[in-house]
């Protein structure tokens, strides 16, 4: 055991990597439905391992903590950009109100209770689950100019009043916003969400296995003599409302490519992609057949992101009516969620849509609507690089008021820039490519790093602090997570006059709560919700982790 303890206290590195380990199997853990998280499981390690005074150099933490910011920045660039367009400003209104009242109600609690700097910070990140808000209030703490002794007793009180709150703030949101806001509300969750519409395709969420059930359907026909002389547009066109289309041709043998004025004659077989449920009893077109060769032709599923200006802000069905002849929509993705879509669901820059049908029709369609996202496990590090030493000098710029220097700080410089640079990528996106594993790495590997090391710090104080504070701060938290989301609802709802659907996914999004959202969408059995989360859950990172120093700054 001796042995064991020296090797962690001489090897920092080593201590680290046992926390990450310790922390994502803690994280595991469920209190009934509740499950810990990464997060928290990763920061209860580090408090147990740091008993043994493990002193790990600043340097590493700070490291990890600007790589998640700016991937962080990096998802919610798109639509943080959105989110300062018209078409959102109920959605931003409503992440103002809430956002504006957490800050107020940390700061009227911390001042009533008289909670120090780094007590409030971690009431406001945890109450929030927030955990940005842990390294710039750190950082914050860092800048007053204070006792190094005092300093570190400061930074380490934000990990235990985070620690308290965190549980009590994610069982709050979601208790609050999936099961008390319905009925102060008081609507029907599933009946609102189909108001709304048909779900479409995106309804279903994702799988991880392939369904047996396909939507499109390929099919051979021979054509009636009643198709003689008549074209494939006019074809076509005798399906209408539903979307059909010739794929090729067979004449006497010879394949022919199946353009809309191309004439028809009689024996003509036809490969036709429609809709399942639009073939499945037959068709008055002719006798279906079976000719492999006909329909052997390459299928091709692409990810494409939207980028061209000419089908941004449009709806999906005028968008599929100029370009997407012989081409499904499968997917449609913002902000790293998967949204519903239908006929009326309008486009956003930045959107991500898998999109299948025949290699050509998709590469087609493609090139319509943007950049067609190729499989590369390859990362852009000049991209990264570049983007946080660009953002850490914004963020070292600093203004004097009332005595105190203010800045962003280099990692929330790292933040402004992932924004930047996310929106960059959107826009142009041949460059700055970041892989999804890549950047999961980078968000949830250097979050828990960060997290474990703010863990591994405190741990020789942990257990006094909380002995201190425990249960007076966990019914502070509750209180302090619930009335921003009440102030919220009842703001949107009856000042915006926003749909409750949209709303609750909306408040879901302002407090960047993501488990809050997957509890909304269990009540309405419907993936709607998530329609009013994106850029909610944009911009309320953005005011959440800013409001780590002025926090500091407020009760100082």
């Amino acid at each position: 055991m001796e042995y064991f303890v020296t090797a962690l206290q001489r090897n920092p590195e080593l201590a680290i990597f046992l926390t990450l380990a310790g922390g994502f199997v803690l994280g595991r853990v469920r209190i009934g439905s509740f499950r810990l998280g990464n997060v928290v499981g990763t920061l209860l390690a580090g408090v147990l391992i740091g008993q043994l005074d493990i002193r790990v150099p600043p340097t590493v933490k700070v490291v990890f903590f600007d790589l998640f910011l700016f991937a962080t920045g990096y998802k919610v660039g798109p639509q943080f950009i959105r989110g300062l367009g018209k078409s959102a400003l109920p959605q931003v209104a409503v992440t103002l109100v809430l956002c504006i009242t957490s800050l107020l109600a940390a700061f009227a609690a911390s001042t009533l209770l008289g909670y120090d700097p780094g007590t409030a910070a971690g009431l406001l990140a945890g109450a929030f689950t927030e955990s940005t808000v842990i390294g710039t209030a750190g950082d914050a703490i860092a800048r007053l100019g204070l006792p190094p002794a005092e300093t570190a007793r400061l930074q380490n009180n934000i990990a235990v009043a985070y620690a308290v709150t965190y549980l009590v703030g994610t069982t709050a949101a979601v208790w609050f916003l999936s099961s008390i806001a319905p009925r102060i509300l008081r609507v029907d969750l599933k009946a609102a969400a189909l108001m709304l519409g048909h779900e479409g395709p995106g309804g279903a969420g994702e799988r991880d296995t392939l369904s047996g059930y396909r939507e499109w359907d390929f099919r051979a026909y021979r054509l009636a003599d009643a198709w003689a002389d008549r074209s494939v547009s006019e074809l076509e066109q005798s399906f209408a409302p539903d979307r059909v289309f010739v794929q090729r041709i067979r004449r006497h043998g010879q394949m022919f490519e199946a353009k809309p004025g191309f004439v028809l004659c009689p024996g003509d077989v036809i490969a036709l992609i429609a809709r399942r449920w639009v073939v499945a009893g037959g068709v008055s077109i002719g006798k279906e057949i079976d000719d492999r060769a006909l329909l052997d032709f390459p299928i091709a599923v692409l990810d494409v992101v939207v980028t061209r200006n000419a089908v941004v802000n449009r709806t999906l069905e005028s968008v599929a009516d100029e370009h997407g002849r012989g081409v499904a929509l499968v997917k449609l993705v913002r902000s790293g969620e998967q949204i519903p879509f239908t006929a009326s669901t309008t486009l956003d820059r930045g959107d991500l849509l898998r999109i299948a049908g025949p290699s050509q029709e998709v590469e087609r369609a493609g090139r319509a609507l943007g950049y067609v996202e190729r499989s590369s496990a390859t990362t852009d590090m000049v991209f990264v690089g570049l983007g946080i030493v660009l953002g850490g000098l914004v963020g070292l710029l600093s203004v004097t008021a009332g005595g105190l220097s203010l800045s962003l700080t280099a990692s929330g410089g790292a933040l402004v820039m992932g924004l930047l640079f996310g929106w960059l990528r959107s826009v142009y996106p041949t460059f700055g490519r970041i892989p999804e594993p890549a950047l999961w790495v980078f968000d949830t590997v250097g979050l828990a790093v960060f997290i474990g090391v703010v863990g591994l710090s405190a741990g020789p104080g942990f257990v006094d602090g909380l002995r201190e504070s425990g249960l007076t701060l966990a019914l502070v938290g509750l209180i302090i997570a619930v009335v921003p989301h009440l102030t919220a609802v009842l703001f949107g709802r009856y000042v915006l006059k926003m749909n409750p659907v949209i709303l609750l996914g909306a408040c879901a999004g302002a407090g960047t709560s993501t488990a809050a959202l997957r509890s909304i969408q269990d009540e309405a059995q419907s993936k709607v919700p998530v329609l009013g989360y994106t850029v909610p859950y944009a911009l309320g990172n953005i005011l959440l982790t800013a409001w780590g120093p002025v926090i500091v700054l407020l009760t100082h």
